[in-house]
């Protein structure tokens, strides 16, 4: 019924039907940078196709059905038979389907496939971040299970199909499977040597039973886990299949699900293991750094997902505001608000700038690349991560009381802001590895600086920051109480060095000037006006046809 008190004027129109891929510069440009020439185009086709699912109304739907309606546990069936199964909203079906037929999965098989996938998952993501969890953790197996090469040719395969399905049933029946993780136990958190969870040998050479528990296993719904457990010979890595060879399910009890701040689509879980049939991975004792190759991959995705959910607020942002009257004229035209605007548009440029950069070096996979990867992945890790809830709290901001409500997405985006500085390694976790490539693996350290010093000359603000960062990288009395310190120095100077190399002037001229020259506040919005920001602000607006 209309009421004569109710017209509604000056409400802006939904972020929807949109290219999220092709009308993000700070992407296609960095794909085209990072990408084989020969491949460009191809490249750029399979992204805008996924790009303009993941701005569809339908995509947004899915993403708002599988957040309102959670995993739902099953420990039993009608009968009493233990089943230990999750059952999801369809969408998340559908969202996951969609995310392995677009290859999110297959970076490991393909010609510039680490480019391809980050690029990939930043774009589809940003439709709904939860269901990347399994696809971090199935991308992520890949390199860990090559240290098995049995294991590797039996299970590469199906982690890098292009079919998704999501029945539990023997391994060898399935055309396509998705792999969860389970390292974290009650007593020792980051602290893995500590776990309890024990592997005694079976006669079979390589296999082994698993009695223990784990506090956090990611996507329990998966057909296998990578887990750390106590053998004979140390801790160790085992692959833990679901469902066994003959078709009969491997002892598997999911205790409950973790009623978590966010990331309410995916399921979290606690699992104990009792005489449950595993296959070694690596050599006994050798665990740590057996896994450690899953454990980089997945805080590249930290990477990659915290840069989607900044890029989505940045979108969510400046689209708003380009809509939205008030005070005579639209927000986006108000200088403070473009102040604002134009600083969260500079972090969220940063964060994707840097996520392809160290995509490109698993591609490239020369010397120096993988000195960089080992330093520069953690690094970007820590930072990245910490700047996520800032820039969704301030974009969330922007959109005033309309930003509070459920209905306009943010507070979903809010939720899930914080995870990624959480999963795969807390703040100090990744500051302490940094530390430790530094002093283990000085290859990653000048790999590092050759990469920051492709820079030098072309702006005296970044020159003053790499020489501040290199007095203090050569004081190590007390550096591990300093560590965040230097890490977050490393993070900004590498950021700079990129933007300076290949972003407009606009965009590296306000990034050198607020966070390596001084000129910035405590928070967003404090620029300095005479920065081009009008500028910055139209570089990150998305355009809806």
């Amino acid at each position: 019924m209309a009421v004569p008190t109710h017209t509604v004027t000056n409400q802006v129109p939904p972020l929807v039907a949109y290219d999220v891929y092709a009308s993000d510069p700070a992407l296609t440009e960095g794909v085209a940078r990072h990408a084989a020439p020969e491949r460009l185009d191809e490249i750029t086709s399979e992204l805008s196709e996924l790009g303009r699912s993941a701005g569809s109304a339908q995509a947004q739907r899915w993403g708002e059905e599988a957040n309102a309606c959670s995993p739902v546990l099953r420990t039993h069936d009608r009968y009493g038979h233990r089943i230990d199964e999750v059952d999801f909203h369809p969408s998340w079906h559908r969202l996951l389907g969609h995310a392995v037929s677009a290859g999110l999965t297959t970076a490991w098989a393909r010609p510039d496939g680490h480019l391809r996938r980050t690029a990939g998952f930043i774009t589809w993501t940003q439709a709904e971040a939860g269901h990347g969890c399994p696809l971090s953790m199935t991308h992520a197996a890949v390199p860990a299970l090559r240290a098995e090469p049995s294991l590797a040719a039996e299970w590469e395969p199906r982690l890098t199909s292009r079919t998704y399905e999501p029945e539990l049933m023997a391994p060898g029946a399935k055309p396509g499977a998705l792999f969860g993780m389970g390292m974290t136990e009650k007593q020792g958190g980051s602290d893995v040597r500590a776990n309890t969870t024990r592997a005694e040998p079976l006669a079979e050479e390589g296999c082994y039973v698993l009695t223990g528990h784990k506090w956090f296993c990611s996507a329990p719904m998966s057909d296998g886990f990578l887990v750390l457990a106590q053998a004979p010979g140390g801790l160790t890595c085992f692959l833990l299949p679901r469902v066994l060879p003959d078709g009969t399910r491997n002892p598997f009890a999911i205790q409950r699900l973790k009623d978590k701040l966010g990331n309410r689509s995916n399921a979290s879980s606690e699992v104990e293991f009792s005489g449950t049939w595993a296959r070694r991975v690596g050599e006994e004792g050798r665990g740590v750094a057996t896994i450690i190759e899953m454990v980089a991959a997945t805080r590249l995705d930290c990477v990659s997902g915290s840069a989607a959910l900044m890029r989505q607020a940045v979108a969510q942002a400046t689209h708003h505001a380009a809509y939205r009257e008030a005070f005579g004229g639209p927000l986006i035209d108000k200088p403070l608000m473009r102040n604002v605007l134009a600083d969260l548009a500079l972090e969220s440029e940063a964060a994707t700038t840097l996520a392809l950069r160290l995509a490109a070096a698993y591609d490239a996979d020369g010397e120096h690349e993988r000195h960089l990867r080992r330093i520069a992945v953690p690094v970007a890790k820590y930072w990245v991560t910490k700047r996520c809830p800032a820039v969704a709290g301030e974009a969330l901001e922007c959109l005033g009381g309309n930003g509070y409500v459920e209905e306009s997405g943010m507070p979903r985006l809010f939720r899930e802001s914080p995870l990624n500085s959480i999963w795969e390694g807390s703040g100090n976790v990744q500051a302490l590895d940094v530390l430790r490539a530094m002093q283990r693996e000085p290859q990653a350290l000048n790999a590092f600086l050759v990469e920051i010093g492709q820079a030098r000359g072309a702006d005296h603000r970044l020159d003053a920051a790499v020489k501040d960062l290199l007095t203090e990288l050569g004081d190590l009395e007390g550096v591990e109480a300093r560590a965040r310190r230097v890490v977050e120095r490393m993070a900004v100077v590498l950021q700079g060095s990129l933007l300076v190399r290949y972003a407009p002037a606009p965009v590296s001229d306000a990034f050198c000037a607020s966070r390596l020259g001084g000129d910035w506040g405590t928070a967003f919005g404090t620029l300095p006006h005479t920065l081009d920001l009008a500028a910055v602000v139209d570089r990150a607006r998305p355009v809806v046809e």
